[in-house]
């Protein structure tokens, strides 16, 4: 085995080996990573795409803790780190991975990001108790697909996409052997309508998820503040009706992610904050933290429910993911801070940070805990292990002369009220991983 290669398995060994109740280990079935091989980190500065080749592939990894000997399988996917972190899901009975492309596969010759087409695809990967992921099916979910989500009893796939037309919703019926019934709906069909410049009335959906009840959708729109909640209703003719479920909510600037809380009481957004409108990465990346908005959600039978924004917290620069803990009582964002702009713009800094706070479901209120620094470019994806005693943060690339490939940074949760995190380790991963999820 040759070095580095050695010095993997040893990581891999120690931090993904059998979880032990109380222990330091990961607790997951799978870790499924998505890494975009086309980009560097500083590609959104500099317009120009990787070198291509064997080290830089669109690739899906999974790893399976508890297994001996511990390693890793892959398949290429086209994806695209241009979208949120939420183009990646993993099927609660963890048999399924789903992936869409905001950016379609690398022209031959292509040398700028401008000439990557785009995409339209959502992908269902096998995850075979043994061997590797296979590809089973793709569906055409609509030009430009920024996110995914998986219902709770894992039955459809709703995906939101953005042409120049329309915000698009799409729901797609899982069956046995991959994708089956396709459902689509126009966001300006259920009364949601912009009024801005520019392509969709000025709209932009960047985020969409499933309540836990399986009954309601949130559906980010960051160039309106806004998050808006639909209500998806069964029928006997197999394709679901889609309804608005109140009026839609105002957040903080750029509510790029977000995420139910456990019990379903409450949405939070993670409000970016760029200047959209900008024309360079210097004007559009803010100088001041990020926040996240709280908004309670109206489960009554009323008529009409009134959700309402109850609160908030700031965060720290370029918040992009967002995880909550599996007990919902911890909250943890991943900002990227300066890292993505070139070592010479007086903007750069070589840390990044993950902010982890407390949140208090029986008032909606956040309470920041603290920063926690570590080093890489462009870290965005992020997610609590099945215990909620480890936090997987995923980081595009290392800097200059550090290793080749990205990472997952492992830190372990210290609970209480004062929680915080503490860094265990670092997994190598192929270069540009920028989402994660597992299953339990």
């Amino acid at each position: 085995m040759e070095p580095a290669m050695h010095s993997v398995g040893v990581v891999l060994m120690l931090l993904l080996a059998t979880p032990q109740p109380g222990g330091p280990h990961i607790d997951a079935k799978r870790i499924v990573t998505l890494s975009d091989g086309d980009f560097l980190g500083q590609s959104y500065a500099t317009g120009r795409l990787s070198p291509g080749g064997p080290d830089y592939r669109d690739l899906l990894t999974v790893m399976a803790p508890g297994r001996e000997p511990v390693g890793r399988t892959t398949l290429e996917v086209s994806n695209s780190v241009t979208s949120a972190p939420e183009v990646l899901e993993v099927s609660p009975d963890g048999k399924w991975a789903y992936v869409v492309e905001r950016l379609g596969p690398r022209p031959a010759g292509a040398t700028w990001v401008r000439e990557l087409p785009l995409g339209r695809r959502l992908f269902a990967v096998e995850l075979p108790e043994e061997g590797a992921p296979r590809l089973a099916d793709t569906v055409d979910v609509g030009l430009a697909p920024e996110a995914l989500a998986v219902s709770p009893d894992g039955q459809w796939v709703a995906v939101v996409s953005n042409s120049d037309e329309d915000c698009l919703l799409t729901l797609v019926r899982r069956q046995r052997a991959g994708l089956g019934l396709v459902s689509r709906f126009p966001l300006r069909e259920l009364g949601i309508v912009g009024n801005g410049q520019g392509p969709r009335g000025g709209l932009t959906a960047t985020q969409v998820q499933w309540h836990p009840s399986g009954r309601y959708l949130a559906v980010n729109l960051n160039t309106w503040n806004r998050v808006v909640f639909l209500e998806v209703i069964p029928t006997s003719r197999g394709s679901p009706r889609v309804r608005p479920w109140g009026l839609p909510v105002e957040t903080g600037v750029d509510p790029f992610v977000g995420r139910f809380t456990p019990d379903g009481g409450y949405y939070i957004t993670a409000d970016w904050g760029r200047n959209l409108t900008a024309p360079t990465l210097e004007e559009r990346i803010p100088r001041r933290p990020s926040s996240l908005s709280v908004i309670r959600l109206d489960r009554s039978r009323a008529s009409t429910p009134r959700h309402q924004r109850v609160g908030g917290a700031l965060t720290d620069e370029s918040s992009e993911g967002l995880a909550i803990s599996p007990d919902g009582r911890l909250v943890a964002t991943v900002n990227m801070r300066g890292t993505p702009f070139l070592p010479d713009s007086p903007r750069f800094v070589r840390e990044a940070t993950v902010t982890l706070l407390a949140f208090d479901a029986r008032t909606g209120t956040l309470r920041k805990l603290s920063d926690h620094p570590f080093e890489g470019v462009l870290p965005e994806g992020a997610t609590f292990d099945a215990s909620g005693r480890h936090l997987l943060v995923t980081v595009f690339q290392s800097h200059e002369g550090g290793p080749a490939g990205g990472a997952l940074e492992v830190f372990r949760v210290q609970p209480g009220n004062q929680a915080r995190l503490h860094h265990v380790g670092r997994i190598p991963m192929p270069h540009g991983v920028h989402h994660v999820r597992i299953s339990h």
